[in-house]
């Protein structure tokens, strides 16, 4: 479908699809196979310019809006996730600084994201605070001119790669949720050290890691906004931000699945006939396509509306996270089928593509989370009379 890009959005759409198929492809089963990060790509995407996308120009970015960003990301993911969520990662640890940061934050860390010198991480989860988010005990206690962190932070991507990150921690325990507040907290920063880089089932080549603080001080001009008791603000508005980047991740994904099992489809000889000419693989492909697209559109059509700077999205954000990253679940398990036993073998890239789907649906909320939020929304808009 023509969905109307501008010149310059096609020109970002083909360099990203430049990148990963020159750069991802031909190393993705290898990054997966050693969980290696993908540092030399990152090192690409940087001289491409594409960590600015979302930046605006006066901190040395593009310019450009969430729907620039899901173009880029959407075409990193046709290749791997692994490597586009170690992209995208950057990009969520930086939506808090630019979102809500003071203009003296965003002045000292904002340009270093958009040249790619410096990768950005989002530190909210903790061990019992996962979708539940406002029940972390991560803290900060004031201290002169500043603040002491400490406390842990799990399944951090991007975790220990990263140089900046956007942490939250309790800084006034009194006032439970809106007692949260963000810090930005710089790699080497003293009582600030990493826990080990967990092994998982999917996007392998991304870093996933503890944040330990161990009576951590952070100056108080990092104190996110310049006040505190606004992080869970901060938090949820990041996500709603953010969540269209990992439908896009899901429709790229979905869409590199379906392109495989076609083309295998065209190729792969049973009974005397190409299986493609064999309705039930017809008709798997066909599901296949309209969902990738279903799931496109949506993602899009979110993403734009957002960057027309709307009231109120979550409603909207969380669908284009839920409805693409089903879609790529059940996409890259049919792709398996539709290959057969080779598409179990890692010979193969849709086994490693099944694998990697999974986390879309954990990650940046469960997908019942979104449920549940689309849910609260859609009884607000009833009660009001809005629909």
């Amino acid at each position: 479908m023509d969905y109307f890009l501008t010149e310059e959005q096609k020109m970002l759409k083909d360099l990203a699809w430049k990148i990963a198929e020159e750069k991802v492809m031909p190393v993705r089963a290898e990054l997966d196979e050693k969980e290696e990060f993908p540092w030399e790509i990152m090192h690409t995407c940087a001289e491409a310019g594409l960590f600015g996308v979302c930046i605006p120009e006066e901190y040395g970015g593009f310019g450009g809006g969430v729907f620039d960003n899901c173009l880029v990301v959407e075409q990193l993911s046709r290749a791997c996730i692994g490597v586009s969520v170690s992209f995208a990662g950057s990009g969520l640890g930086a939506y808090p600084i630019l979102l809500h940061g003071t203009e003296e934050q965003k002045r000292k860390y904002l340009p270093a994201i958009a040249s790619g010198k410096r990768l950005a991480a989002f530190g909210a989860t903790e061990a019992n605070a996962g979708s539940d988010v406002a029940a972390m005990q991560t803290t900060a206690t004031k201290d002169g001119d500043g603040y002491i962190l400490n406390g842990t932070k799990q399944w951090i991507t991007n975790g220990g790669e990263a140089e900046i990150y956007s942490v939250f921690a309790v800084t006034d325990k009194k006032r439970g949720p809106r007692g949260i507040s963000g810090l930005i907290v710089e790699k080497g920063t003293k009582g600030f050290s990493f826990g080990k880089k967990e092994q998982k089932l999917g996007i392998r080549a991304s870093a996933t890691r503890e944040l330990v603080f161990e009576d951590c001080w952070v100056p108080k001009e990092n104190l996110i906004g310049g006040r505190e008791g606004i992080g869970l603000i901060i938090i949820l508005k990041t996500f709603d931000t953010s969540r269209p980047g990992i439908g896009a991740q899901a429709v790229g994904l979905a869409q590199g699945a379906f392109e495989t099992a076609a083309r295998y489809a065209r190729e792969r000889v049973q009974f005397g006939q190409r299986i493609i000419s064999i309705q039930a693989i017809q008709h798997i492909l066909a599901d296949m396509a309209t969902n990738v697209e279903a799931a496109r559109a949506l993602v899009y059509a979110v993403s734009r509306y957002i960057d027309s700077n709307p009231r109120a999205f979550s409603k909207e954000s969380a669908m284009a996270k839920l409805f693409p990253s089903d879609v790529a679940m059940k996409v890259t398990v049919d792709a398996v089928q539709v290959l057969g036993g080779y598409g179990y073998m890692r010979d193969f890239p849709v086994e490693k593509m099944m694998r990697d789907a999974k986390i879309l649906q954990i990650y940046e909320g469960t997908n019942q989370i979104q449920r549940n939020n689309i849910a609260l929304e859609l009884i607000k808009e009833f009660a009001s009379g809005r629909s």
